[in-house]
């Protein structure tokens, strides 16, 4: 499973969303391939699940991952909601 953590630049956010999305991950014992990219970046590169704010999550829906808006990015039980809603549906 590939996960996109994204923000506007792609190390501010998303890398703190990523280890929120690393440590829920590992908890579950889920295997996945965890990356903190840019806005730009997300949009050309394909993965399963892209966890981001607001603003970018209605920007990259519309494409094959499944795309979820975090409020809190350190939030490990939102994060977990997320990934939940994720795997049920997959």
């Amino acid at each position: 499973m590939k996960v996109l953590c994204v923000c506007g630049m792609g190390f501010g956010s998303s890398l703190l969303l990523k280890m929120t999305a690393d440590k829920v991950l590992k908890n579950k014992g889920v295997k996945a391939d965890v990356e903190a990219v840019d806005f730009s970046t997300a949009q050309s590169v394909q993965a399963d699940m892209i966890l981001t704010n607001n603003e970018f999550a209605s920007q990259l829906q519309g494409g094959r991952a499944f795309v979820k808006a975090i409020v809190n990015m350190a939030s490990e039980q939102e994060v977990e909601n997320a990934i939940d809603e994720f795997l049920s549906q997959n």
